[in-house]
């Protein structure tokens, strides 16, 4: 569900925004840096591990209505989660009993080394200074996850690249006729892995 509306909300910026257009165009190029959440969900898996970073973009908007920009993210807070490990899956005794039958609580962790994006923007004017915009375009997310048992052993490292197409929507505010806030979603279709991340920044407009 929240796939479609993303998508028809992607379709109508790009409708309404041609419609809205005014006489006095603004163009130029703007930069963007904030807050980063994301949670990563692995195919099959229960629930997501959620990541924190920091994320910057930088765009050229050519008339009111469409833009192109690219993304630029890392993960400053790795996410962590707990992981069943059967001992005798991994030929571990992990707690030294002599019995590998057992099943460890295992936690672990995920990295986001680095996310990059290129996106094509399209907004539309609901005030003087309140905008919506829809974007869509491709991505690209390198991670490192482990697993450690509580004996402190690890039992798994995992490095992973993932690709995929990106859709999302937000709204930005201007604060000056310069700088700006704003927030917005942004769902990354990754092969392996379903991402859901959130932006809150801060904007310059040259």
């Amino acid at each position: 569900m929240m796939k479609a509306l993303l998508a028809a909300t992607a379709i109508s910026g790009l409708a309404l925004g041609a419609q809205t257009a005014a006489a006095q165009e603004d163009t130029g190029f703007y930069t963007e840096g904030g807050y980063q959440y994301l949670n990563i969900e692995p195919d099959g898996a229960e629930q997501g591990v959620d990541t924190n970073g920091i994320a910057a973009r930088a765009g050229y908007q050519f008339n009111n209505w469409f833009s192109l920009e690219g993304e630029l993210a890392t993960g400053v807070d790795d996410g962590e989660f707990d992981y069943n490990v059967d001992e005798d899956e991994f030929n571990l005794d992990d707690n030294n009993d002599g019995d590998f039958n057992d099943t460890i609580a295992a936690a672990g962790d995920v990295e986001m080394n680095y996310l990059v994006g290129l996106y094509g923007r399209a907004d539309v004017p609901i005030t003087d200074r309140l905008n919506a915009y829809a974007r869509a375009g491709y991505a690209y997310i390198d991670v490192d996850a482990q697993v450690q048992t509580p004996g402190g052993t690890t039992v798994a490292r995992i490095a992973d690249a993932e690709e995929g197409p990106a859709i999302g929507a937000g709204l930005e505010y201007a604060l000056t006729d310069d700088w700006y806030v704003k927030g917005d979603y942004t769902y990354y279709a990754f092969e392996d892995t379903d991402t859901d991340g959130v932006m809150l920044g801060v904007g310059y407009q040259f």
